[in-house]
């Protein structure tokens, strides 16, 4: 499993209109200018993909930051 700095700086990169280097571990992806569903989706379909995990709405709900996604990500994998 890649660390948290790695994992928020390969789903920053799915991000098109986010300007690389901007988030953080820690940042609130909630807070992520025009942030809507699609960003969402993005999230569920890059964890899908890169580590095989389904991600549900509960877990999007429960996830505050980035480092909490993943956290749920790498509990998921245990």
């Amino acid at each position: 499993m890649i660390n948290v700095d790695k994992f928020t700086e390969l789903l920053e990169e799915e991000f098109e209109d986010v300007q690389k280097g901007t988030l953080k571990p820690t940042t609130n992806y909630r807070e992520i200018p025009d942030f809507s569903s699609m960003h969402a989706l993005i999230i569920i379909a890059f964890v899908d993909n890169e580590f095989d995990v389904l991600l549900q709405g509960k877990d999007l709900k429960e996830a505050q930051t980035f480092d909490d996604l993943y956290t749920i990500v790498k509990n998921k994998l245990a």
